[in-house]
């Protein structure tokens, strides 16, 4: 057997998805030109490259376990999320003013990464228990579910990641064909009561939620010339960066708010504004087309699939992908507050790219394990 032979053997056995893996390959080779133009670093490359096998060895892991694993024990991963959770709050380690992490001595560990997954799965268990669209009590049931992991990871502080770890819930919700039917009969009147529980949900968490530095972030969004120095610094120089790109960029290492340290966190949160200005508007557009075939691959496996859990979960996990595209690049534009988001499959880091490859894991393996025959093993 030829090693091209014992390659394909090994392809087949872990029965990957290859064109969704070749999508990720392509982005990611894409996201290392981009991050040596914004470092100049082989040193930061290098140890990129090491998150990006380690990721990728994760995800052939999880793609190998069967879904039906993951449901029957959703409920013990959500508690044991839940207490990694209450750890933080009492042991955890902090750092910038907030206490996110727990210290296991070799290693620093950030339990609300882990919940960008568990989450998912668990409303997705839930709601996959009786045919859809959920029964009232299983809605009510995931909703106080996400509403406990969402109050506590924005107690660390860490709002950001505790509303898109509130949406990736929400998502499963909103698959299952969940509806806000408070009045019967009377859609405008079910609209206005919707739209009055969000204003006076915004006016509680304005006066009485938000710590300062949030609202500030907000206020800076709005008009990033009220701290030009301070907190809109970032923005302001990250629109600098995106509005000089033109149609065609600079070229690459050629960027100037870039390679003289104008833009702060270019190489991790701002480094769509690299793209932006070393590219130009053809550059971002070339980097969106590849999200977009990642986002429409993992639809198609998603819905290609033949049972309930598999459908929800697979497709949350993909709008959850969306989401992070979206806020890091909203953000960077300066159409949404500055919440730490990095940009997928990009930016510099190492957790945020294993967790975002756990869930590409886990699509893989609504690819691999189509079959609904496992839905009687418990």
């Amino acid at each position: 057997m030829t090693r091209i032979d014992k390659l394909r053997h090994y392809w087949h056995y872990f029965k990957m998805d290859t064109p969704l893996f070749l999508i990720l390959l392509g982005t990611s080779m894409f996201g290392l030109l981009m991050l040596y133009s914004a470092s100049e670093s082989m040193g930061l490359i290098f140890k990129q490259i090491v998150h990006f096998a380690l990721a990728v060895s994760v995800m052939l892991v999880v793609a190998q376990i069967p879904l039906y694993l993951l449901r029957h024990y959703s409920p013990y991963l959500m508690l044991f999320g839940i207490f990694l959770l209450l750890l933080v709050l009492l042991f955890g380690s902090s750092s910038g003013g907030a206490q996110r992490w727990l210290d296991l001595g070799f290693m620093r560990f950030q339990p609300s990464e882990l919940m960008k997954i568990i989450v998912p799965i668990a409303i997705a268990s839930i709601l996959s228990e009786k045919t859809l669209p959920p029964q009232p009590m299983s809605a009510l049931g995931s909703i106080a579910a996400i509403a406990a992991t969402v109050l506590l990871i924005a107690k660390q502080p860490d709002l950001g990641t505790s509303l898109l770890i509130g949406a990736s819930g929400l998502y499963v919700l909103f698959f299952s064909g969940f509806r806000i039917q408070i009045i019967k009969h009377n859609k405008w009147l079910n609209l206005s009561v919707i739209f009055g529980v969000i204003i006076g949900s915004g006016y509680v968490a304005w006066n009485y939620l938000l710590i300062a530095y949030q609202k500030k972030r907000i206020m800076t969004m709005i008009d990033p010339s009220l701290d030009p120095l301070g907190a809109g610094y970032h923005i302001l120089q990250s629109k600098i960066a995106i509005g000089s790109g033109g149609l065609l960029g600079k070229g690459i290492e050629q960027g100037s708010q870039s390679q003289l340290n104008f833009l702060p966190e270019h190489t991790t949160d701002f480094i769509f504004a690299v793209i932006a200005e070393e590219l130009g508007f053809l550059g971002v557009l070339l980097l969106l087309f590849f999200y977009g075939l990642i986002i429409w691959r993992c639809f198609v496996i998603s819905f290609e699939s033949e049972d309930t859990f598999s459908k929800l979960l697979g497709a949350s996990l993909t709008l959850i992908f969306f989401t992070y595209v979206f806020v890091n690049i909203g953000m960077v534009s300066g159409l949404l507050p500055v919440v730490g988001v990095p940009l997928p499959l990009i930016s510099y880091g190492g957790s945020s790219l294993i967790t975002l490859f756990v869930s590409f894991g886990i699509i893989m393996s609504i690819r691999k394990h189509k079959t609904p025959n496992y839905l009687s093993k418990f």
